[in-house]
């Protein structure tokens, strides 16, 4: 019989020669390639869409804010006038000079007018001016005195308003025929 030779947990010398190998695994098939690729643009999908979906409430919540608080800085202005109403209206009570008084009350209109044009508030000029349908409002018509007026403005009920060159009121006028 042959001798056999025994079972050894040792490397043999060819065995450590060789070049190590790596464990084999199952190798990655294309479609869980495609798999692993769809579940990533799914979950960029899905995080792309929830911050779009806070930027649409940010930005809406910030556009409510501004348009409630839009003419915080024109009423914050318009409050020292108010403030020269209030001690004109007490000088009204106390005094009876008129010429005091007219020019007190003349003070606080100019104080009301040059404060709404620092904030780009501005009377448009009407009267003698050629009607215009994007400017004015015709109230009513009037014989016009002489041909040079025909089409033109002859009175303003009540003044048009400009805020930055942007109509805000138009000027109610009486319009010459």
């Amino acid at each position: 019989m042959e001798e056999k030779e025994p079972l050894t947990t040792e490397p043999s010398t060819e065995e450590q020669n060789a070049p190590a190998t790596e464990p084999e695994t199952a190798p990655v098939s294309e479609l869980d390639t495609l798999k692993a690729d769809l579940l990533d643009q799914k979950d960029k999908y899905l995080r792309l869409m929830a911050e779009f979906e806070n930027f649409r409430r940010r930005t809406a919540k910030e556009r409510i804010d501004l348009i409630q608080t839009a003419s915080k800085e024109v009423i914050v202005s318009l409050l020292d006038v108010l403030d020269d109403c209030d001690r004109a209206e007490k000088q009204l009570n106390t005094s009876d000079d008129i010429a005091l008084q007219k020019e007190g009350i003349q003070l606080v209109f100019n104080k009301v007018r040059s404060t709404l044009q620092s904030k780009g508030v501005v009377a448009m000029e009407s009267i003698h001016q050629d009607f215009d349908v994007e400017k004015h409002e015709a109230i009513t018509e009037v014989p016009a005195p002489n041909e040079e007026l025909k089409g033109k403005v002859m009175d303003e009920i009540s003044k048009g308003y400009l805020l930055n060159d942007k109509i805000i009121r138009f000027a109610k006028v009486v319009v010459g025929k």
